[in-house]
């Protein structure tokens, strides 16, 4: 059948011109498609335009049976290759959206068919845009085990569908809600970070591409935020965590959200697999009259948020969220689905109009009751649809003058705008009189759209007007119009009053609120970043106070984006370096770029884009990119006074963490500086100076150039005492007498050390000279009975000088980080190995025979499970951590990836961990050097 012949209605039109420009550009159509055309471009200049844009196409469609038509679609998204996706997606969109408005306007299709076909479509282009991803990077060897097979289940990701999407219930202009999961059980445990890394980067990609807005559309927005605790997790998780999750934290609005949940893209049976265990959470086995209580808390704060107060108008009125709307059905119907669906497996659907007939069937709501619940839902979602097809917005709020509401009613085929306008209120009315007698809510809301305070929140809210941030009238008047959002927010928080503090300890700390202000204004996702910040890491937060700038980071464009690697920072430093021709200028930028970087590398972390392995690595890229670029600029302002470097110049060692490639949030920066001076005793500038002063005078630069407090502050702390005789040698030592120091008078722990070192700035030929000698050292002084006397000795001054703190400290004690070090290091010596990495040392004693495979995993392990803690807590304070007074959201940030259910079972596990490194040491100490390494 054609779409003529199925036609029931016509709009009628609200721009007689636009619509005869539609019956001439027509012309050859029947009578009645020309009237469904004239009177659709003569409501909606958005619709009006995709048939201009697509005419030639629709000429063609016009003919054929609709759902023909809307299949073809479908098939040819299917067909789409990688490379056409960006385009193809988008045209397939405009004329998706056409017809299946074409479909709508004519009463061709119910609305159960138009919601459906929105969400057909929409499933369709995110699973394909999945498949074509993931097919790449497996093509690209990026998902380890996955072979080109395991694209046609996407390797094992799957999208969840929630909200409209997942009840089949999109609306015209529809955000699409999606969760992504992967399975993890299809991957090796050693391959598991990899693998996310890998899912996370396909996730960020597909978003982008549904949801960028180009010359020819876009295709959908997308949002990722209705996963396991968004503001930390990653973007795409594995299904364990996410178990994990909602059998410990999950909240009812979450289980209230996956009555819709359904797999749409990728992995479907792992989908519908995970949703199966997820049965638990989602349906009480019990009869729940407990989410009575809990519906009438969320009840009230949507009745909060939309001003449901007064009398009710049509004009501006939300068809959503206002008195009587779409959200008052779907809740309604939600919440005795969750009261009884955990006992009546038959009220586990989802989609709203499904809902209503079960819950009749059942006994649950009265017939009549459901019937008219549902005449009433279609009616709205019609009205809803009519209010975005005009200009394709995401609105559901009802014009706010007579001219647009005539619009909206001869839209809808009624030619009285007033009769239509009485059937909608008369609507609106009778449902919010079926609704509110349910949820009964025991307070009002507030006449001036702030919504209801938890207890004990007002003495925050009444301290602000007196902040020095609020003290100008302008940062006033634009607070003022952030406050019922940011109330809202804070409001919303897992633990509310947590969330009040922290930021109020933000905002004391600003020092001036307009520019801050008005970014939140115009980027209100912001104050969800700055309730999470505040709510884990109350030092993050006072930087941030101080440092306000830095969140014009986030607005860039790429702060979600991959991290791009050390060689790519130290460029991009370079190039902002050499833009600018004043030293200090220089340094100020350089501090200035850092704290960007820096402050991007912790959100990762907090939000859980990262972990505590990545946030480490990328720390020390950082700190690696800022002395690569600097160096120069240090060489050539000393340079300018006292001439160019003697010799071959100098060369920058990283030691400590810095050497193995891992820093916290925190840390300091150990230091040696090598110079070579080849025989020239001294510089030939304005001012010379004898090589060996030359040197260490351009070292004590370098260290100013980091530790010097400026208009950006610091740097970082540097710490020079790993140099040869220490605090007693000169700050920057010649290769000559590094060579002879540490051949002939080092101590075994300065060699323990040196496995460590490695070059981040300086001389390129000159570091490969130290590093040939720091190899022949190691091999020179791979004498296991020697080392283990060192390290002997080492372990006992360590013990007497810094024992423990707390149980929490994760450095000093048996077993602990700085122990495990300890041995990872003499494992390099004995083994003669180049590697500095504590991982790479440690499997380095063990190919060499000195370290056990079992002692070596209880060592990584250990180790590992430390640095968790450990990143996490230097980001939270640099204050010894003391998990009881943490807020919840530095509980929950603190105990993220460490498998541990709270606090005193975190501290049991780091003690079983402890005691199991220790023993290991002792284990390997106590064999002394019988175990000597392989001879072969």
């Amino acid at each position: 059948m054609s779409l003529a012949s199925r036609l029931t209605r016509s709009p009628l039109p609200h721009e007689p011109d636009r619509a005869a420009e539609a019956a001439g550009r027509f012309a050859g159509q029947p009578p009645e498609i020309r009237a469904l055309l004239e009177g659709t471009a003569g409501c909606s200049p958005y619709l009006w335009g995709l048939m201009t844009r697509e005419a030639d196409w629709l000429e063609a469609a016009l003919a054929d049976d609709p759902d023909a038509v809307f299949a073809a679609l479908l098939d040819e998204v299917r067909a789409l290759p990688l490379d056409a996706l960006k385009s193809g997606l988008r045209q397939a969109k405009r004329r998706a959206a056409l017809w299946i408005a074409l479909a709508d306007l004519g009463g061709a299709w119910p609305l159960e068919r138009v919601t459906g076909a929105l969400t057909d479509f929409a499933d369709t282009c995110v699973d394909v845009a999945l498949r074509r991803l993931v097919a790449a990077e497996i093509a690209r060897g990026k998902l380890p085990g996955l072979t080109e097979a395991d694209a046609d289940t996407a390797g094992g990701m799957v999208a969840l569908a929630m909200g409209k999407q997942g009840a089949h219930e999109l609306n015209y202009s529809s955000d699409i809600d999606l969760i992504m999961l992967f399975d993890q059980d299809r991957f090796d445990e050693a391959d598991f970070h990899e693998v996310r890394s890998g899912f996370v980067k396909i996730t960020r990609r597909m978003t982008a591409l549904l949801s960028e807005l180009t010359g020819e559309g876009y295709v959908f927005r997308t949002d990722l935020r209705l996963r396991p605790d968004a503001s930390v997790t990653p973007v795409c998780i594995s299904m364990e965590a996410a178990e994990r999750y909602y059998e410990s934290l999950g909240r009812t609005w979450e289980r209230a959200a996956h009555i819709k949940a359904r797999p749409c893209a990728g992995d479907i049976a792992a989908g519908w697999a995970y949703l199966d265990r997820l049965r638990p959470f989602v349906w009480r086995r019990h009869l729940d009259f407990a989410a009575i209580q809990d519906a009438h808390d969320m009840r009230l704060k949507i009745r909060n948020h939309k001003g449901l107060h007064g009398a009710l108008a049509l004009e501006g009125h939300d068809m959503k969220l206002g008195q009587g709307g779409i959200r008052e059905i779907e809740f309604f119907t939600q919440t005795r689905q969750l009261i009884a669906g955990g006992r009546d497996p038959d009220l586990r659907v989802r989609g709203t109009v499904e809902g209503l007939a079960q819950l009749a069937a059942k006994g649950w709501i009265p017939q009549d009751v459901a019937d008219r619940l549902t005449a009433d839902y279609r009616a709205h979602r019609e009205v809803e649809h009519r209010l975005q097809m005009v200009n394709d917005a995401q609105t559901h709020k009802l014009p706010g003058n007579a001219d647009g509401i005539a619009r909206i009613a001869h839209f809808c085929g009624w030619a009285d705008a007033d009769a239509w306008g009485g059937a909608l209120k008369q609507r609106l009315v009778r449902v919010d009189g079926l609704t509110e007698d349910f949820f009964q809510p025991d307070r009002s809301g507030r006449a001036d759209g702030l919504p209801e305070l938890p207890e004990n929140a007002g003495e925050f809210v009444d301290r602000w007007p007196h902040y020095p941030c609020l003290r100008s009238a302008r940062a006033r008047e634009i607070f003022n119009r952030l406050k019922p959002d940011l109330l809202t927010r804070l409001t919303a928080a897992p633990r509310p009053i947590e969330a009040f503090a922290a930021f109020d300890g933000f905002l004391n700390g600003l020092p001036a609120g307009v520019q801050l202000f008005s970014l939140f204004q115009a980027n209100p996702q912001l104050i969800d970043l700055i309730i999470d910040i505040t709510s884990v890491s109350p030092e993050l937060a006072q930087y941030l106070s101080r440092n306000a700038g830095v969140l014009d980071a986030v607005i860039g464009g790429d702060f979600f984006q991959p991290w791009p690697g050390r060689a790519a920072l130290t460029t991009a430093l370079v190039r902002r370096l050499a833009a600018l021709d004043d030293y200090e200028r220089q340094l100020d930028a350089a501090r200035a770029w850092v704290k960007e970087w820096h402050f991007r590398v912790g959100v990762h972390f907090l939000r859980g884009l990262i972990d505590a392995a990545e946030a480490g690595r990328e720390y020390a890229d950082l700190a690696e990119a800022v002395l690569a670029a600097l160096w120069p600029h240090v060489v050539a302002g000393f340079a300018a006074k006292h001439g160019a470097p003697p010799g071959k110049g100098a060369v920058v060692l990283g030691m400590g963490s810095l050497g193995a490639g891992s820093l916290t949030a925190k840390s300091d920066l150990d230091l040696i500086v090598i110079y070579d001076a080849d025989g020239v005793e001294a510089s030939d500038g304005r001012r010379p100076l004898a090589a060996r002063a030359y040197y260490a005078r351009l070292t004590q630069a370098l260290v100013t150039a980091l530790t010097a407090p400026m208009a950006e502050g610091k740097l970082y702390e540097v710490d020079m005492r790993l140099r040869p005789s220490g605090n007693q040698g000169p700050v920057a030592t010649s290769l000559q007498s590094f060579r002879n120091y540490q051949t002939g008078e080092a101590w075994t722990w300065e060699h323990l050390a040196l496995t460590r070192a490695r070059a981040v700035a300086g001389d390129p030929a000159l570091a490969d000279e130290v590093e040939a000698f720091r190899r022949e050292l190691l091999a020179q002084k791979a004498d296991v009975g020697r080392v283990l006397a060192g390290v002997v000795d080492m372990r006992r001054r360590l013990a007497e000088a810094k024992p423990a703190k707390s149980a929490w400290d994760g450095k000093q004690g048996p077993g602990r980080g700085q122990d495990i070090e300890l041995i990872a290091s003499a494992a390099a010596l004995i083994a003669a190995s180049p590697a500095t990495a504590v991982a790479d040392q440690i499997a380095a004693g063990v190919a060499a025979g000195w370290l056990h495979e079992n002692e070596a995993r209880v060592l990584c392990d250990t180790y590992t499970l430390s640095r968790k803690v450990q990143g996490a807590a230097k980001l939270i304070s640099d204050a010894p951590l003391e998990p009881a007074k943490l807020g919840e959201g530095g509980r929950t940030f603190l105990l993220r990836g460490t498998g541990a259910a709270d606090a005193v079972a975190l501290e049991a596990l780091l003690d079983r961990a402890r005691a199991a490194a220790a023993d290991a040491i002792e284990a390997v100490i106590a064999r002394g050097p019988v175990e000597e390494r392989h001879a072969d």
